[in-house]
């Protein structure tokens, strides 16, 4: 599994309707099932993101369509970040010359 971290802020839309934020967490951790993805972690935090999720992906393609379909439905807008855990980081830099 691939690990990716989520940015997030709300659109215009998505601060109207922000009483149904956490309606709308728990509906893409569903969506995000359905590609096979599972969400880790949403937290909701103050400063330049609104919102951050950790989840694991199958592959790129996975994450990619299930990007694609939460901006579809205008709510935020995202900027994903590939994530890699210290075992993961270990591993590369020991392939360093």
């Amino acid at each position: 599994m691939v690990t990716y971290v989520v940015l997030g802020n709300f659109t215009d839309q998505g601060v109207r309707n922000v009483k149904d934020s956490p309606k709308r967490a728990d509906a893409y951790k569903e969506m995000a099932k359905t590609f096979g993805v599972t969400v880790k972690e949403i937290v909701w935090t103050q400063g330049r993101y609104d919102v951050v999720t950790v989840l694991e992906a199958p592959d790129e393609a996975a994450a990619m369509s299930l990007s694609l379909s939460l901006s579809a439905l205008g709510n935020v807008r995202t900027e994903t970040l590939r994530a890699f855990s210290a075992a993961d980081m270990t591993k590369i830099v020991g392939k360093m010359l």
